[in-house]
Parts: structure tokens; sequence; C-alpha cells
């Protein structure tokens, strides 16, 4: 047998005060058989065991008495919770004896599956004040001898079906009564394992909110500021209740947003990166716009779809028209370029671009894709070409060292005018948003050019394409890779290739011949 336990070393133990942490225990049985011609048979059955152990909040000098005492010196945790450590614990959630150094009952139940399943009155429950029950075997050599190694075998001996254990030679029927460590009955893997999943469905809409009311009051903001702050500084700098923001962000601490210790919060790295305002790869705006716009799209979802109108307000594409003011548009171009900065990297490396000499960006916006393509390829010159209104805005979002030799911005409506000459054209999340007429007018042009290629990207993912789709309009249309291939052969392109890139959107690259 091997056993791994999660190390926790005691100075560090601060880091655990306020916190739930694992311990696990890994445990190989390795069952040897002689067989009739002196063959030796094994057969290796291994499991783990998880316990989740909540520390209280610690203070320095229990901490420092607790390590002065030796006692954590020799335990393979860091802390003995059979002794003095038990002072540091909250609360235990599994079993305590995995915690003390090894996962007796789910060794002894391992036993049983291996060689028999022993009948009722065979078992006798020890009850010891401050462990839980210890189940007793004897006279198992009685027991279903014929049982061998496998609980799988064994079960179907039995004829488990559904659970309902038919006995062997009787006929009848009787329910299976699984039995849980401490001698109560468990509830069936058909309850807990399945309704799992419908309750992280359902609390996922809170997680969402959590996160856009931390965004919104740009709590991560005045984290990166201040480096770490309690909960009164911070609903001071925000403005609201204490009470009500000490929850908030124990909740982001929950959801892997913020770190705790001793009633301190700061950033993780995941905030730090995506979710403070300014960082280079931001989210917050396009959170923010999930919040203001995107959540009324799916709050009146069921009346939608009986009445089979769209959403009451368009995506965020759409309302870079010009009618909606600068204000907006600026807006919009923001939520545009920051999840377009995340994904460009991958987008324009999904397939080998080198060759080519010039690109034309069809409603490029802000021109995040083309950034990345210029700075990737060395010899391409990248041509932007969207709606006069976007492109008046587009100064805006130009990064400093930009080579303007290299890259253009022009005017124009790609569904009415001529397109601009180029090697190679990208359509980066149109396709989806125009109806079929428009579409196939579109690449007609484009097919129509001389020698064209193209790229594409969309989010066809399951789910998140699929849950996006539902936010599109009445003309728009969300499709799968080969929906896409199909859509392209139509218009003369072959060679067509779809890269899965792991991030946001995913590309699709065509070449007509």
């Amino acid at each position: 047998m091997s056993k791994v336990t999660l190390t926790i070393l005691s100075p560090a133990s601060h880091r655990l005060s306020g916190k739930e942490h694992s311990v696990f225990t890994g445990v190989a049985i390795v069952h040897c058989t002689s067989q009739e011609d002196n063959q030796l048979e094994t057969d290796i059955i291994d499991f783990y065991e998880e316990t989740k152990v909540k520390f209280a909040e610690l203070s320095e000098d229990l901490l420092w008495e607790y390590i002065d005492s030796g006692e954590p010196m020799d335990k393979a945790g860091g802390y003995g919770i059979q002794a003095l450590g038990g002072m540091l614990v909250e609360s235990v959630h599994g079993d305590f004896l995995n915690v003390v150094g090894f996962p007796l009952n789910h060794f002894c139940k391992k036993l049983a599956e291996m060689y028999y399943r022993p009948a009722k009155h065979t078992i006798h429950r020890v009850k010891h004040d401050s462990i839980p029950y210890v189940e007793s075997f004897e006279n198992l050599s009685d027991v279903e001898k014929d049982c061998s190694t496998s609980s799988k075998t064994c079960e179907a001996k039995k004829g488990v079906h559904d659970g309902v254990c038919k006995t062997r030679g009787s006929g009848s029927s009787v329910p299976c009564t699984p039995r849980l460590q401490n001698g109560l009955e468990e509830t069936p893997p058909h309850c807990s394992q399945k309704l799992a999943k419908i309750f992280d469905l359902l609390d996922g809409f809170k997680a969402s909110k959590t996160l856009f009311a931390a965004s919104k009051l740009k709590v991560f903001d005045k984290l990166k500021d201040k480096g770490a702050l309690k909960a009164m500084e911070i609903a001071d700098k925000i403005n609201a209740s204490v009470h009500r923001t000490e929850r908030l962000l124990d909740a982001c601490v929950a959801l892997g947003l913020l770190e705790k210790t001793h009633q301190v919060y700061r950033n993780t790295e995941l905030a730090n990166m995506y979710l403070v305002s300014d960082a280079p790869f931001s989210f917050h705006e396009y959170i923010n716009y999930s919040n203001d716009h995107l959540w009324s799209h799916f709050t009146h979802l069921d009346s939608t779809i009986v009445e089979g109108r769209g959403p009451h307000e368009t995506p965020h594409k759409k309302t870079c028209d010009g009618t909606h003011g600068p204000e907006v548009e600026e807006r919009c171009m923001r939520v545009n370029h920051c999840t377009l900065k995340i994904t460009a990297r991958d987008i324009v490396t999904a397939f080998d671009l080198s060759k080519y000499s010039s690109a034309c960006d069809l409603g490029g916006g802000t021109g995040a894709l083309a950034h990345e393509l210029v700075g990737t390829y060395p010899e391409i010159k990248v041509n932007v070409f969207d709606l006069p209104e976007i492109i008046k805005h587009s100064s805006l979002f130009q990064p400093e060292n930009l080579d303007f030799r290299r890259l253009t911005f022009t005017s124009g409506n790609f569904i009415e005018d001529a397109l601009p000459a180029a090697d190679l054209y990208i359509l980066s999340r149109v396709i989806h948003d125009l109806p079929d007429e428009k579409l196939n007018h579109l690449l007609r042009k484009v097919s129509d050019a001389c020698h064209p290629e193209i790229v594409l990207d969309e989010d066809k993912k399951v789910p998140r394409g699929l849950l996006q789709a539902l936010t599109i309009n009445e003309e728009g249309k969300q499709r799968s890779g080969t929906e896409y291939k199909k859509l392209l052969e139509n218009h003369g392109f072959n060679r067509i290739q779809i890269k899965i890139t792991g991030n946001l959107l995913d590309a699709i690259f065509a070449v007509k011949r």
C-alpha cells in the first residue's frame, strides 16, 4: 500500500487561517493469487479519500505556541488533528481518520468488495466517543465464498439491478440500502451526483452577479492600488455598507477571485490579469456590458421563445451603427476591443499566414486583430475596413508603438462598397450577425476578388456558442464547422481548415483556387 498526503508546513499555517483545505490519501491494494501452474496472479485495486478541513481564524501567537509545542514537527501534514492540532480546526467534512493518517473505513469497504459482502447479522458496530462508527466483520469465511476479487463481479452474481438486490435461490427482491461510515443510510448516487449538476446550473447566475457587482464597484481596482485591504476599508472606498461589502468579498474569495488572510483581502493573480480595469488583457468592459445589456436578454428568455421575437436589445455588434450617439459607440468599441485583445493572438497564429503580404480586416473595428497580425508577421500590411462612425473613434485604441506604415484604417461599408484589394480577407465576428441574403452577397464579393483567401473566427463552442445564439437577432445565425464548410464551398472556396484555439473564438481558413 502506498500513501500520499497533502503536506502543509506549520510555519506557513497562517496562510490556511480561516480557509478550507483538502487532505488526500491514495491507497493501492495488491491482491495476489497462486494459480495451479504455480504462477502468481496479481490484481491491483486503488482508491483515494478526500477530507476537507477548515481552519479557524488563527492568531500568530496561537500558531507559534503550537509550533513551540513540538507536535507538528513529525506530522506529515504539519499538524496533528487528533491531538493539540485539533484546536486549529473549525470543521471537518469527510472521514476524520483520513486526516489522522489512514482512511480505515474506505479501506475496509474495499476489502469487503474484494472478498465478500457480509450479511447484516455479522456486522457489529462499535461506537467510540471521539471517532465515527467502525464496522467489524466476524465469521466472514461462511459468507458467499464464491464472490471473488471485484465488487462488480460480486454484484453481478447477486443480481443487483437499479437499486434492487435479487437474493440467490429465493427469487425475491429487496431494496439495496447502501451504508455510510456512520451507520446511516447514504443518498443513492443518482440523487447526489446528478443533482449536483442541477444545483451548479441553479447557482450559476449568483456567481455571475457576484462578479458583475464586484466589477461595477471596481473592487479589484481598489485592491490593486492598495495591495490588501480590510472589508471596512474597501466599503469606505466604494461608499457601501460594511456588512454587505464583507459578504461580497467573501463570495469573491469562494469563487477564487480574491484571497483572504486575517480579515485582509487581496486580488488573486487571475483578478490582476483580467478583472482590473486598466490591465493589458482586462475583461472589465465586457463584464460590465454583460451586466448592463446582455443580462436583460436572458431575463425574459421564456417570453421571447414563446412569442418568437428577438431579445429586448440587439447584440453589441449591431449597436455600433452610429445611431446611439458617440458615448454608446465608444463603449461598444471598448467591449469588442477587450474581447479581441484576449483572442487575437490565438486567431492570427491558428494558421501560418507568413506568406501573405497584404490583408483586409472587414469590420475590423478598433484594429485589435490587425495589431496582433502586424506584430506577428513582419512582412504583412493590414487595412482595417469599417463604417465611418467606427473608424472615427479607432484612434482611441491604437498602441503608442504602432507602425502606421503597415496598418491603415479605411472608411466604408463592406456590404455596399467595393472591397479594398488584398491577398487575405478577415471576417471577425461578422458572419453570425448577417441575414442570409447579405451574407451570401458579402461572400460573393470576397470570392470575386483576385485569388482571395479568408480567415473567419466564430464562437460556435458548446455550450458557449449555443448560449450566445439565444441573444442573436432573428436575422443572424450560429453555425457549426460543417455548416461553415458548406457555406464557403457554395462560394467556390476549398481547402477549408477549422482550428479549435481553446480561446473564446475558433478560426476557419479557406482558400479559393
